[in-house]
């Protein structure tokens, strides 16, 4: 949309979209949240950027699709943005240094199968030997039988075990509903 018809859009739809943002997002614990993206998040996340930089030249406006449209779930995924969260900067300094590679140790678990972990960071590294990233991508690719599964109304946890930060979650039932739009 151009600035002046996102800026119209945004006034009316701003509620319903922050919503649909609540009703995916699944806290882990005390300090991670995963926030599963759809085409409704990302589209508002690109428009969003656009509206903040103010963007309206062609290659600004696709230099904002490319980098964020990968994570748009495609069929046989759910992806999502993970955030850990400290509020004492010093903690989460230390904490950020403990938690290297809990990325890769987020799973989910669709009932009756095996874990699925996450592919993260597909984009790029977001850690270094010292520290993990506050902010990660994670997709979490599902198999025919998982997704028909998840369909048919199995439940899902979330989960990590991560050796300091194990924890795991059933995804509500409310959230489940949105996420099964995501699988075909």
């Amino acid at each position: 949309m151009t600035l002046e018809a996102y800026s119209k859009y945004r006034k009316e739809n701003k509620p319903a979209i922050m919503a649909h943002r609540q009703l995916r997002s699944v806290r882990l614990g005390e300090h991670i949240n995963v926030q599963f993206e759809s085409e409704t998040s990302i589209r508002y996340q690109i428009q969003e950027m656009l509206r903040i930089e103010k963007i309206f030249e062609e290659e600004g406006i696709a230099h904002e699709i490319e980098t964020y449209a990968p994570l748009v779930p495609d069929g046989s995924n759910w992806k999502a943005t993970m955030m850990i969260a400290y509020p004492d900067i010093n903690e989460r300094r230390r904490e950020l240094a403990r938690l290297i590679g809990v990325e890769d140790r987020m799973f989910v678990e669709v009932e009756g199968y095996a874990r699925v972990y996450a592919i993260a960071d597909e984009d790029l590294e977001r850690e270094n030997d010292e520290k993990t990233s506050a902010v990660h991508f994670v997709r979490f690719e599902l198999d025919p039988a998982m997704c028909a599964a998840v369909k048919a109304g199995a439940s899902v946890k979330l989960g990590c075990d991560h050796t300091n930060y194990p924890a795991h979650v059933t995804i509500a039932a409310e959230t489940l509903a949105s996420l099964v739009s995501d699988l075909h």
